[in-house]
């Protein structure tokens, strides 16, 4: 009992999450009498993950992709592509803003790269102040789903050391989360492009540019093929997902150092060091929160906590709606990569038990941890773009009303239709 008050105390003082978890796991084994190596021995089990390697190199190559100016290319390709439609503008912000959330893996650093240049486009273009703050503030968790995302990977990883009968491939969750992602998006769209807005661009402009088009994909040559490479070769069969992370990293490198120099090699072991303190953030999360899972198991804890929900859910689509609004509070109160560690164990074998497919379980909990970045009152991405635009906070709660409604529908609909992820990989 003591402990525990200690372990309550601690974590009121603000100590960082993995001390909390792993105290805790040392409690719990210590109180069943268990030597205290089992949390050394869970540690090594995650390092000795082939699959891993994965998570330090696309984290590497993401953060090389936010240091350059690749940003600016991708907007300006985007804009070039499809901004001239009804619309396209917004569009081409959401597109971009997915895809550079799929390979840096953090929608705060989409934010801050994408917001200085998507809100003055969008501001020039005629649309409102609210409007556009509330399209960036959502639009920064908006490739979760997509590959190479790390949320995706981590959750693959996880799933994988519970041990379960029912595996759970990377690739899989690769081209799952494709037609969900793609959901989103075009809803997100369709609202854009019903959107009202100022008619400020004149009617010469909104049309298709070739020779815009034509420079903006040479300033993107490099970048270009680097999707093709990596999800063609994945959804191939070509290279594994390790094998994918490997060859990104190096095609950046080589491509954002190397070739086009914007990163010198005075900032390089800066940029090293920024993206392996996120990986070892979370490597040392999952190696601790597994150990506390596996005293969870050894406990029953899942099996308990099921055979309570069964005696007041006797539906999975109630305990979906349930498992939705769970997570979407959950969201709100902590990040991604900690919420699938030490959650994801807790409820995959309840899950497991009303008959949800692994994969669909995956995609609804990365569809709900998206749309909790920007739920208020504490979604992350409101205080990041409350910083970023210089504006009061509850100005962008009001601002992302209209987005956090219809990813909401958006999040219902993959719920309560698992075919729309699971059709591409059965």
């Amino acid at each position: 009992m003591i402990s525990k008050i200690i372990l309550i105390i601690i974590a009121l003082l603000g100590a960082p999450l993995f001390v909390i978890i792993a105290a805790s796991a040392m409690i719990g084994f210590s109180q069943e009498d268990i030597d205290l190596a089992v949390m050394a021995i869970e540690i090594y089990r995650i390092a000795d993950t082939p699959i891993l390697i994965a998570i330090p190199l696309f984290t590497f190559a993401g953060y090389l992709l936010g240091e350059s100016h690749a940003s600016t290319r991708l907007v300006n390709l985007t804009n070039a592509l499809i901004g001239w439609l009804p619309g396209g503008l917004a569009i081409m912000a959401l597109v971009t803003c997915a895809i550079f959330t799929a390979f840096t893996g953090a929608s705060g650093v989409t934010i801050v790269a994408l917001g200085a240049l998507l809100y003055p486009a969008l501001k020039e273009a005629g649309y409102g102040e609210r409007f556009n703050l509330g399209l960036i503030t959502s639009s920064g968790s908006l490739g979760v789903l997509f590959a190479p995302s790390l949320p995706l990977i981590l959750y693959g990883v996880v799933v994988q050391q519970l041990g379960m009968d029912q595996p759970v491939a990377i690739d899989d969750l690769f081209i799952a989360g494709l037609l969900p992602g793609l959901l989103m998006i075009l809803m997100l769209s369709t609202y854009s492009m019903l959107h009202r807005r100022k008619p400020v661009i004149p009617k010469q402009e909104l049309v298709y540019d070739r020779v815009h088009v034509v420079k903006a994909l040479r300033d993107a040559m490099w970048e270009i093929p680097l999707p093709f490479i990596v999800l063609g070769g994945i959804y191939s069969g070509y290279f594994a997902v390790s094998e994918a992370a490997a060859i990104t990293a190096l095609y950046v490198f080589i491509v954002e150092v190397l070739i086009l120099k914007e990163i010198p090699f005075s900032n390089l072991s800066r940029v090293v060091r920024d993206s392996m303190i996120m990986v070892g953030g979370i490597l040392i999360i999952l190696g601790v929160s597994l150990a506390l899972t596996n005293y969870m198991i050894d406990t029953e804890v899942p099996m308990r906590l099921f055979e309570s929900i069964k005696s007041h859910v006797d539906s999975k689509w109630t305990f979906l709606i349930l498992l939705n609004i769970f997570l979407l509070v959950l969201g709100m109160m902590l990040d991604i990569f900690s919420a699938l560690v030490i959650i994801v164990p807790i409820i995959f074998p309840i899950a497991m038990s009303y008959g949800i497919h692994p994969v669909h379980l995956g995609i609804v909990f990365l569809a709900n941890m998206q749309l909790g970045y920007f739920t208020p009152p504490v979604g992350m991405n409101l205080f990041i773009a409350s910083y970023r635009f210089n504006r009061p906070v509850m100005e962008l709660y009001q601002a992302t009303i209209p987005y956090f409604l219809i990813l909401f529908s958006a999040v219902l609909i993959i719920t309560y239709w698992p075919s729309l992820t699971l059709f591409l990989i059965e």
